[in-house]
């Protein structure tokens, strides 16, 4: 299936279903002689397993991490890395019902007229559970970024519904991220987000919110011109995830508020080195990084599944009403969290191998 691939130097090809045996990716690209090992993913999949606290789906998945290729004696060898995670938790059966309608807002509808055919069970392709060979592809990215250049990549959630948090992205750490299982950095209104949270599963809904990012230490010149600017693939990299619907860098829409003259980033010198005095721009100017954070954030709708009566429409077309049944997230922003750092490295990644070809 077309779309299945990311990346062009360094790429990653996502395999599986939600309820199939397993999910997994092969990575391609990956320069050899990078120390790598289970240690350096499985942290990275903990983070966005299900079941990981009271606010999210409660489906038991340990996410555990096999290496299959590319690696001998604890180095990446240059050749395709196979990473495999196999499936523990199905309950298809949950499912069943859903064979004869097409849910509110998910993929039911669509892949069908497409394929002719589709996945029933957790939605096959379709469900975010195929976002966790990514992030294990991410871990990897992120290593070889940290390493060679000492990038660090953090998210967090900014807000949840209309909750928002206070927060200067550029002074959140991953310690203040991790504190809370909403993984807001700003504490109080972390408890906040969690309770309003708590209380829509209760009623059986759902809410959206936002994932804002921060990534440090990103070199000059990462970034092509016109179709394949950064800040381009990073928000085709962030629509790619499931349940996002909108992407802003730097001032975003709320640059469109502002003049040029209070919008315009100033350069200055900073002892010997260029800097702006402001990062409107989010560290990216004509599709390429100019050196300063990179800033962007990531919009999620409320997910679909609720365990509310909804009406819709079987494969007949005739008019129904249904619940929804199964383990669901009531919001998908802590979870999202790995996976929107996943995104970024593996944009990041490419783009900084691709840029080692554009110049002497």
């Amino acid at each position: 299936m077309a779309g299945d691939s990311f990346g062009q130097r360094f790429r990653v090809t996502n395999w599986g279903e939600s309820h199939g045996k397993a999910i997994g990716c092969v990575v391609e690209g990956c320069p050899a002689g990078l120390e790598l090992s289970v240690d350096d993913i499985q942290p990275a999949l903990d983070r966005r397993r299900p079941g990981q606290s009271k606010i999210v789906t409660q489906r038991k998945e340990a996410d555990s991490v096999n290496i299959l290729s590319g690696i001998v004696d604890g180095k990446t060898t240059g050749t395709p890395i196979s990473l495999l995670i196999e499936n523990q938790d199905q309950r298809s059966k949950d499912y069943s019902e859903m064979a004869q309608l097409y849910r509110p807002s998910h993929a039911d509808y669509t892949y069908q007229q497409k394929y002719g055919i589709r996945d029933v069970a957790g939605g096959g392709r379709s469900s975010a559970r195929v976002t966790a060979p990514t992030v294990a592809a991410g871990a990897i990215a992120q290593k070889l970024l940290s390493e060679s250049l000492g990038v660090s990549i953090v998210a967090y959630v900014k807000s949840v519904g209309e909750l928002t948090a206070d927060i200067t992205p550029e002074t959140v750490s991953s310690e203040q991220v991790e504190a809370n299982m909403i993984r807001c950095p700003d504490s109080a209104m972390a408890e906040k987000m969690i309770t309003k949270v708590e209380q829509v599963r209760k009623q059986g809904d759902s809410i959206g919110g936002v994932v804002e990012c921060v990534v440090h230490n990103v070199p000059v010149g990462l970034g092509e011109p016109i179709f394949d600017k950064l800040e381009a693939d990073l928000a085709k990299a962030m629509l790619s995830i499931n349940a996002s619907k909108g992407v802003e860098v730097g001032s975003g829409f709320d640059g469109t508020k502002m003049t040029g003259s209070a919008h315009n980033d100033i350069f200055y010198n900073n002892d010997g080195s260029v800097a702006t005095r402001t990062n409107y721009s989010g560290g990216i100017q004509g599709g390429i990084s100019n050196g300063m954070p990179i800033i962007f954030r990531t919009a999620f709708k409320p997910t679909a599944t609720i365990i509310k009566d909804q009406e819709t429409v079987n494969l007949e077309g005739e008019e129904v009403t249904f619940k929804a049944r199964g383990r669901h997230d009531p919001c998908v922003l802590p979870r999202a969290v790995p996976i929107v750092e996943a995104m970024a490295a593996l944009v990041l990644c490419d783009h900084w191998l691709r840029h080692q070809l554009t110049s002497l």
